[in-house]
């Protein structure tokens, strides 16, 4: 543990800080907490193992695993894992207590959030360039961000998406990129029922699907070209331990024929999407592209305060996937059996083990042997259609310095400073 860091009400950070934060992420019992299903290595029966997590003096933690597990500390960098203090009840809002420069000093959801350089506080990382940044929300469409720059009203953006982002270059704002494992999914859940029938649970619909749509289409026109074409298995090329696998196969003609086979010609798909920009335009495209090939299609978009509230029960919807270091991560998210996001109702059994296999080797060339085979399930079983990696992208005013877009999209509000 880093020595000489207090939090903001003067308490000492220490070991035993660091074993708290753990142990409750361990907790599965914690409504919405996702984090209790990526720690199995250190968890038992949805709590912390007994003698897992140890603190053997002020500033050392020791974990003791009952698995090898290469995305362990990896996933303590993931978003669910916040750090808290022992008096932390409840969400992050107005007086909880951190250790960084910053406190929250309003939290209007959907309207406005305030952080204040927290008075009488020393931060460990020396003093942060802002006395005060506020964060308004515009609601997902960007044109009310680009109202919002030619206004004066804001500095920088989230994040700039499609067309937008010709436009914020237009307006002399300055564009920073990152290339990312960021990705869309568009896909069939195997477990869910349509007119109570699991149309997903057959591999040759799910195949046929795959078939009837252009990846690279999807990109240009759902992305305006923005990434780089992948290839339905959800491991990048910037990921340690991806390796190079036969991509799908673009046939319509085929899918069609597929489909007949599987007797589900006359079968209408509906495909449930966010209404935000960029996700709409893409689950838009592949309903084009599967109507071209003779699919009946119905598309449904829903308003993002409804449609997280079932993203996971959708028979065949889109989801945005955020970047994460490791590949073997994502698929322990969402394709193993048990994973707290498996989307896709996908239950393997040989990928579950070689899953358990690949996150046992520390050696990124070797479990990328593992990694293949892997790869080569998701796309062989038709489990979804991913169809592109994303480059992020974020515009701020010249003036604004250190405010680049980060593969996470995370913002650092403590580097940020604007040259008067």
């Amino acid at each position: 543990v880093r020595k000489g860091v207090t939090w903001q009400n003067g308490d000492p950070f220490t070991a035993e800080d660091v074993a708290r934060n753990i142990s409750n992420w361990a907790d599965a019992s914690v409504e919405g907490n996702s984090m209790g299903r990526r720690l199995g290595a250190i968890a038992k029966d949805g709590k912390v193992a007994e003698g897992a997590v140890k603190v053997v003096d002020e500033f050392t933690v020791q974990l003791t695993l009952s698995r090898p597990d290469v995305t362990l500390i990896a996933s303590f960098a993931d978003y669910p894992a916040a750090v808290t203090h022992a008096s932390h009840s409840g969400e992050a809002t107005i007086g909880s207590i951190g250790t960084g420069p910053y406190t929250i000093t309003t939290y209007d959801i959907g309207v406005k959030a305030v952080i204040e350089r927290a008075s009488g506080h020393t931060w460990w990382g020396g003093q942060a360039p802002l006395d005060r940044i506020e964060f308004l929300d515009y609601g997902r469409e960007q044109v009310a961000v680009v109202s919002a720059v030619e206004a004066d009203e804001i500095d920088m953006n989230f994040g700039s998406n499609g067309e937008y982002i010709q436009i914020l270059d237009g307006l002399g704002w300055v564009k920073s990129e990152a290339v990312t494992a960021n990705t869309i999914t568009i896909r069939p859940n195997q477990k869910a029922l349509v007119n109570g029938e699991a149309l997903y649970a057959d591999v040759r619909v799910r195949k046929a699907i795959q078939m009837a749509v252009d990846n690279a289409v999807v990109m240009e026109l759902g992305h305006s070209g923005a990434g780089v074409v992948a290839q339905n298995h959800h491991v990048c090329p910037i990921h340690p331990e991806y390796t190079e696998v036969a991509g799908p196969k673009y046939d319509p003609e085929a899918a069609l024929e597929l489909l007949t086979q599987a007797g589900a010609a006359d079968k209408e798909f509906e495909i449930t999407s966010l209404n935000q920009g960029w996700v709409k335009e893409t689950a838009d495209v592949v309903g084009a592209q599967l109507r071209k090939a003779g699919f009946k299609v119905k598309r449904t978009v829903i308003p993002g305060s409804s449609f997280w509230n079932s993203w996971k029960e959708y028979p065949f919807s889109t989801t945005t996937w955020g970047h994460r270091p490791l590949a073997v991560q994502v698929y322990n998210l969402a394709y193993r059996s048990n994973g707290p996001w498996n989307e896709t109702g996908f239950n393997n059994l040989e990928f579950d083990e070689l899953l358990t296999q690949a996150v046992a080797i520390a050696d990124a060339s070797e479990r990328s042997k593992i990694m293949a085979k892997l790869q080569q399930i998701l796309i062989d079983e038709g489990v979804t259609i991913q169809p592109f990696w994303r480059s992020v992208f974020r515009h701020a005013r010249p003036s604004v310095r250190n405010a680049e877009m980060h593969p996470t999209t995370e913002i650092r509000p403590q580097e940020i400073w604007i040259d008067a």
